[in-house]
């Protein structure tokens, strides 16, 4: 799972209009040019009607032709609505953000008597990953289709060293939300798919954001894809060179794959349309009380040594980019990778999916890296209404923070 998103300046040709849907277009080609099996774009700068982009590689169309409102997984950008799930119970009294973890799941996570819900919340609790333990890879490769429960996952994580104290420093771990996740079932007594259905997607209309129970969808969806093992690309490591589907023209088809093993922390399946709404409800007050929205806001940097650098929050991440200072999340998990952003006022969005993850995850294809931060510099300008200044910027896809 990608842990952030590039946003920073990218090189555009001098002269262009990074607001124009002519010029995200040409830049989404671009990327499919570049080997992307397929991109949506869908840019709302809240002064009209939202600029909606498709693009998709010709032997992708015997899958379907791709479509704006199509479904996609979420991956990380789980993570944002998870927070806005906790927060709520924050706001009705429920639970506290400082309330160590060892109230609520007592035994289960070492050290839980110093780990809060909000070091939980914005990476600073010292977990280990777990998806960086061997027993998860055939579950992310689509070859094991358990129903990993969110303390089965806490569990996975939990049983390695931690890599530093409790609130020492910031480090993305996906055990920390399976850790939330857990506790979110624990006070509610209910699912994690009922509560995003029953806090979030309903009250917000949100007619294509659900948790899935298995590797289906509910609706027209985007068929993800990774290479196959003959043209995986060198940079991917050996154990994640063979991915389960059906094969298409030196791919894998992995849109059937569960993504269960995400968990709380990227097993969501939205669309542009429906995670703009959302996004735009969020920045915008919407979902949670002003307390619990400044509690989201308040960032740990998550560079050393560059305290008034990028900064995350409670299940967000903002920066100041060249266009404006934006917030949003970003999630990868194979098949796709997507962004989410906003203003902090929830009058723009934007969205951009890919339908392929492994080449950012393992930094495995450097062209299509650069088309893609192309692309996403110039979304993020015009969710802003501005051009992207023509000058080089710092970072990659999937790594600004």
């Amino acid at each position: 799972m990608v842990a952030a998103v590039a946003v920073g300046v990218g090189v555009v040709p001098a002269g262009s209009a990074a607001g124009s849907g002519g010029e995200l277009r040409s830049l989404a080609r671009r990327l499919v040019e570049a080997g992307a099996p397929g991109v949506i774009v869908r840019v709302d700068d809240g002064r009209g009607r939202p600029v909606e982009i498709v693009e998709q590689a010709g032997w992708t169309r015997r899958d379907g032709v791709l479509g704006a409102g199509d479904e996609f997984r979420m991956g990380s950008n789980t993570k944002t609505m998870v927070a806005v799930l906790a927060l709520q119970l924050v706001a009705e009294g429920r639970v506290g953000l400082d309330d160590p973890v060892e109230r609520w799941l007592p035994g289960r996570v070492p050290q839980g008597g110093a780990i809060s819900l909000r070091m939980l919340l914005n990476h600073t609790a010292g977990l280990f990953d777990y998806t960086r333990d061997e027993e998860i890879w055939p579950s992310i490769l689509g070859w094991d289709r358990r129903r990993w429960t969110s303390e089965e996952l806490l569990a996975v994580g939990v049983r390695h060293d931690p890599p530093f104290p409790p609130g020492a420093r910031w480090s993305y771990s996906n055990t920390d939300y399976a850790a939330i996740g857990a506790v979110l079932e624990r006070v509610t007594g209910v699912s994690l798919g009922e509560l995003v259905r029953d806090r979030i997607a309903r009250p917000l209309g949100l007619e294509h954001t659900y948790v899935p129970r298995g590797g289906g969808w509910r609706g027209r969806h985007v068929h993800g894809y990774e290479p196959d093992a003959a043209h995986m690309p060198p940079a991917v490591p050996a154990e994640f060179r063979v991915v389960a589907g059906p094969r298409r023209r030196g791919h894998v088809d992995v849109s059937g794959n569960d993504p269960g093993w995400g968990g709380a922390a990227g097993v969501v399946v939205s669309t542009a349309r429906d995670w703009s709404r959302f996004s735009r409800a969020l920045m915008s007050g919407r979902l949670l009380p002003a307390a619990q929205m400044a509690q989201m806001r308040a960032t740990v940097p998550v560079r050393p040594g560059e305290p008034d650098g990028p900064g995350y929050g409670l299940g967000v991440q903002t920066g100041a980019g060249p266009c404006g200072t934006f917030w949003g999340h970003d999630g990868g998990m194979p098949g796709y990778l997507s962004t989410g952003l906003s203003d902090g006022s929830g009058r723009r969005a934007s969205t951009v999916l890919i339908s392929a993850e492994f080449w950012a995850e393992f930094e495995a294809d450097p062209e299509m890296a650069r088309a893609a931060k192309a692309l996403q510099d110039a979304t993020t300008c015009a969710m802003f209404g501005k051009p992207v200044p023509a000058v080089a910027g710092r970072g990659r896809w999937g790594s600004a923070f």
